[in-house]
Parts: structure tokens; sequence; C-alpha cells
């Protein structure tokens, strides 16, 4: 078996490093497309040179991330890049459910498919990087000028696959399946349910109970609880955010991890399809045309009413969501809410 990945991981060696001295620009999740393949398996072609399979509990080794001090951590799916600097602090673990709950870096951790892990010297830059069984990435860590670069090689060294030989190839990724429309729906019931929700949190298990995709629930939402806007708002409330320097939350997601930024935001620019954030401890990369439904959302809580931005992609994914700064058990800043109705294009 090895002998076999051994071959395709040779073949694929030669057409990554053919692909990379005629695309040197093009990023390796994209080129990863491109070459049909993924990008844990391109990184797999580099074991032995510049890449180090990693092996154990990765529960373990996260606990360890704290050694190395102030970091960057970035979290990403198909459509928005967060990139967060600061330090791992306050990690904890149920199973394989995780949080991070420092000052700067705020992580929910889902480690039921965190599959690979590598440790990554790619020039001047030093990086932990996980990916689940598809090949997909996880989760990164990135070394910064700050950090504890020692303290990097010796989780390096004690995490080090004993055969950087083994690991086998992603898994194939099942298609994705086109979302299905609820036959019936009991509108009534469902609205009612909204209304007295406690948390937002429970608004999972309300979409679960009705069997109602993202995009359904919305549009059976109570009167003045959800409305569309357009793609296009995004920007505007960046700048309003901006300008007023209201903190705000940002998160990110994808099927193994959450980020989130908490806090004001100041340099924003587009530059071709991406809407950015580049500031010095966050950054935010969003393309705008992977938008193709926008919404204003309202859920009722315990301690009032919380509006959040949903950003939803073609295939009825919801891949980022803003919110006003707040804790639990304080009422919504009036501030994000007053932001939100001025700066949004209604639909």
């Amino acid at each position: 078996m090895k002998t076999v990945l051994m071959s395709n991981r040779a073949d694929l060696k030669e057409r990554w490093s053919e692909f990379k001295s005629e695309n040197p620009k093009t990023r390796i999740r994209d080129a990863a497309r491109e070459l049909d393949t993924t990008e844990a398996d391109l990184l797999a072609t580099g074991l032995g040179d510049n890449i180090i399979l990693l092996e154990g509990d990765f529960r373990e080794l996260l606990k360890e991330v704290t050694s190395l001090g102030y970091v960057m951590a970035l979290t990403r799916n198909d459509h928005v890049v967060h990139e967060r600097k600061g330090v791992y602090e306050n990690i904890s673990f149920n199973n394989h459910v995780g949080l991070v709950l420092g000052e700067d870096i705020d992580l929910r951790l889902f480690l039921g498919d965190w599959k690979f892990g590598f440790a990554v010297h790619e020039g001047d830059r030093y990086s932990l990087q996980f990916f689940n069984s598809f090949g997909d990435a996880a989760h990164k860590i990135y070394l910064t000028e700050e950090s504890n670069k020692e303290a990097y090689d010796a989780l390096v060294e004690k995490y080090r696959a004993a055969d950087q030989e083994a690991m086998a190839l992603t898994a194939v990724k099942p298609e994705k399946k086109a979302e299905e429309q609820t036959a019936d729906i009991d509108t009534a019931a469902f609205q009612a349910e909204w209304l007295t929700l406690k948390d937002t949190h429970e608004f999972f298990g309300l979409l679960r109970k009705y069997k109602l995709s993202r995009k359904e629930a919305l549009r059976h939402a109570p009167e003045g609880y959800a409305y569309q806007i357009k793609p296009e708002s995004m920007k505007a409330v960046f700048d309003a955010a901006s300008e007023t320097a209201l903190p705000i939350m940002v998160f990110v997601s994808n099927p193994n991890c959450i980020q989130i930024h908490t806090g004001p935001i100041k340099k924003i620019f587009v530059m071709g399809p991406w809407l950015n954030i580049m500031d010095p401890a966050f950054n935010l990369h969003l393309r705008e045309d992977a938008i193709d439904e926008a919404w204003v959302v309202r859920k009722p809580t315990e301690d009032g009413i919380v509006t959040g931005i949903e950003l939803i992609d073609k295939e009825g994914v919801m891949f980022n969501q803003f919110f006003g700064k707040r804790k639990p058990g304080s009422p919504e800043l009036a501030a994000w809410q007053e932001l939100v109705d001025q700066a949004v294009i209604r639909k």
C-alpha cells in the first residue's frame, strides 16, 4: 500500500512543482482545486523536506500552543479568511469539542475529524496546520516575530510522527446535495417558538426540530425578525463600524472550527472580489461575489434582542456572521442596532 501511496505522491509532487513555477502567486488551496487534489495532499508532497507530519492527541498539542506566545490563528472556508493575532489561553476540551477563550484568540473547536497535522516551514514562515479527512484546512497557527521559536521546535519534535511516509491519501469528499425544500411547515408554531428563544444557540435546535434549512428558516421568520439585504451592504457596515470605532464580533466557520474576532475594525478596502479588513491584529478577507443571500436576523434572548448579519452561499451554507460586541448577561449595544438599521441596504 505504501508503495502505491508513495508513487501517487511522487507524481503529485512533480505536478505541484510545475504548477508553482508557472503560477507562483496562486495560493495552495486554489492550486489544489486546479490540480484536482487537496491542500493536505499537496503539503504531504513536502514530507522529508520542509514539511513534518505530526501525530498524537491534537487536544494535548493544542493545550501546549500557549507556550508559543503571540501567534496568528487562521480559520477559513471557501469564501472568507479570518486571521487573528494573540495568545492561546484558557484552553479546555469536553471529549472532542474544545474552547479557546483568550483575550484575543477565541475559538470553538470540533476535533472529531481533525485527521492530519503538519509543521510547515515556508521561507521565514513557520506554522502548525491541521486538516480534516477530506484534506480541507481545519485550522492553522502561524508564528510571528514575537513568538517563541524554541517552544515551537520543542512542540514539533514532541509530536513528530515516527514514520514520515505513513500518511494516507485524503478521503474523497462527498458531493453536496441540492437543498431540499421542506414540504409541510407549521409556520405559526415555528414563529411562536422563535419568539420564545432564550439563547441564540437554541436556534440550531429549532431548525432541526422543524427540519428547515437556514434559508427556509429565515424566509419563515416572524415579521420583522429577518429581512434580506444586498451583499454590497457589507462594505457599508464595515465602513460605519470603522468610522464609529464600534466594537463588533466577526465569526468565520468551517465544519471543524469557528474563529471569532471581538473588537473595533479600522482599515477597510476592496481588492478585486475581496472585501478586506487589514488591521495590525485582525485581518478578514471576504469574497463578496460568494454571497448568494445576506440577511439581518434578530433573535430574542434572556438579555434582549440579538441582531446579527448572516451571509449564505449558493449551496445554502452560512459562512460568515457579524454581531455587535456582547457578552452573555449583557444586552446588545444599541449603537450596533442603529448601525445595522442605517448602514444596510434592504433588498
